[in-house]
């Protein structure tokens, strides 16, 4: 392919689709952003004016999008997780390439569905598994490719999702009912977890899988005496509760902008006035936190069992008063630990010998400084989101890609185990066999 930059076509104009196709206005030697299908006409309007192409390239969807034939290289597909299918198989099928993102699908079926898609089209299709692209995650892979703690005993990964991450997304906002978005919370949060873990031990294959969780916390019993229905109208707890929409949206109001405001997209410059009335509204983000139509888990823990007879654990819990990432990874000659938020691991090697200073180890501390406004220079995701994109258009290019690039038959074996872990968990913690 030649070295003009990559044409993609924004296909769901939504908050990760933007985040990828800055790089558009960052490097236009490597992207061009070209079209827009969307059904919301404000953000088709916003696409065209931020990326400057015609209208006659702003499309109501991806099936009128497919019926023009290709226009673009690529498909920049931001859509919700719940419409990947039809969103994406009439546009592999005209011929486009596409970065997916995450989870690709919402069950097995789909995912088979799309994997056959892509195979039997010859299609590049690149699923945004962005941690694997933070210098963090990357730097570690790279220690364990290179063999420095030997064969892979056993791998665990923590994620503590923060209280007002588990409020915004997963109890008032758009993943908290399954029924309603057909993800769990564990297949919406915990994909990027389950695939790290596949890429970390990828020398060997999952045979086997465990799992439990619930809804533990949120749920109306639990409300505090008195609570109201909508937190700005008829609680008289609005001031003194943790999950008041009070404190959570109009004390913080930009935080969570692109979910809790996007009612207000309409208006050029909301005021505070103007929140402060969707959160006295019928809004899903003014509601009680405990009276919610919320379904999924806030807490899961996962048990896998590989090929090799390592062993790896996965436990999310929601609701915790900071956000968290950690991972520890065990080996035949030594162990990598380390802190995602902090940006910062432990190399940890086996050594017998008495000039040794830590208790018969050596320890290498690896601080990657990708902390406060460094994350900024790195782009979103601790790192990952740029790295992603630039990769993205390696892969495109048919140049090597990097160690992290995840094409979609490589995102496999994460979603399956994700879908047998819930299978799992649906029946009381029942072990699955996993049929790659």
């Amino acid at each position: 392919m030649s070295q003009n930059p990559v044409t993609a076509i924004i296909v769901g104009a939504g908050h990760r689709a933007l985040v990828y196709s800055q790089l558009a206005l960052d490097r236009p030697d490597l992207l061009k952003i070209v079209g827009v299908a969307d059904p919301n006409p404000v953000r088709r309007k916003m696409c065209m004016e931020k990326f400057g192409f015609d209208e006659d390239m702003c499309f109501e969807s991806a099936k009128e999008l497919a019926e023009k034939g290709k226009l673009a290289d690529t498909i920049i597909n931001g859509t919700m997780d719940e419409v990947h299918i039809e969103t994406s198989v009439p546009l592999l099928n005209a011929g486009y390439d596409m970065l997916l993102e995450k989870p690709f699908a919402v069950n097995e079926k789909e995912m088979r569905t799309l994997v056959d898609c892509a195979k039997s089209n010859n299609s590049k299709v690149m699923i945004c598994h962005v941690l694997r692209y933070t210098p963090f995650y990357y730097s570690i892979k790279e220690r364990v490719a290179n063999g420095e703690i030997g064969d892979i005993i056993n791998i665990q990964t923590t994620e503590h999702v923060s209280y007002h991450h588990l409020s915004t997304s997963y109890v008032r906002g758009k993943w908290a009912n399954s029924d309603k978005c057909h993800t769990t919370m564990l297949l919406a949060k915990c994909c990027h977890d389950i695939d790290l873990m596949m890429w970390m031990m990828s020398e060997t294959k999952p045979v086997s899988i465990s799992s439990f969780g619930s809804k533990y916390q949120f749920k109306p019993e639990n409300a505090p005496e008195g609570a109201g229905n909508i937190c700005m109208v008829d609680c008289p707890l609005v001031d003194t509760c943790p999950y008041s929409t009070k404190r959570l949206y109009i004390d913080h109001p930009d935080r969570w902008a692109f979910y809790v405001w996007s009612a207000l997209e309409g208006i050029e410059n909301p005021t505070i006035e103007d929140k402060i009335a969707l959160m006295k509204s019928d809004s899903p983000y003014a509601r009680c936190m405990y009276k919610c139509d919320n379904n999924v888990v806030d807490h899961q823990s996962v048990l896998v069992n590989f090929a090799s007879g390592a062993t790896g654990t996965h436990n999310m819990v929601g609701g915790s008063s900071q956000s968290l990432r950690k991972i520890h990874i065990v080996g035949t000659k030594g162990e990598i630990y380390g802190d995602f938020e902090k940006s910062k691991f432990y190399v940890s090697k086996i050594n017998p010998s008495p000039d040794a200073v830590n208790e018969e180890a050596d320890i290498e501390e690896v601080d990657l400084n990708v902390t406060g406004d460094m994350v900024g220079a790195f782009g979103g995701h601790g790192g990952g989101d740029s790295r992603l994109t630039e990769d993205f258009v390696k892969f495109i290019r048919g140049e090597k890609p990097s160690l992290a690039c995840t094409s979609i038959f490589d995102s496999v074996a994460g979603h399956l185990c994700v879908y047998l872990a819930d299978e799992s968990r649906e029946n009381g913690g029942k072990p699955m066999e996993v049929k790659l």
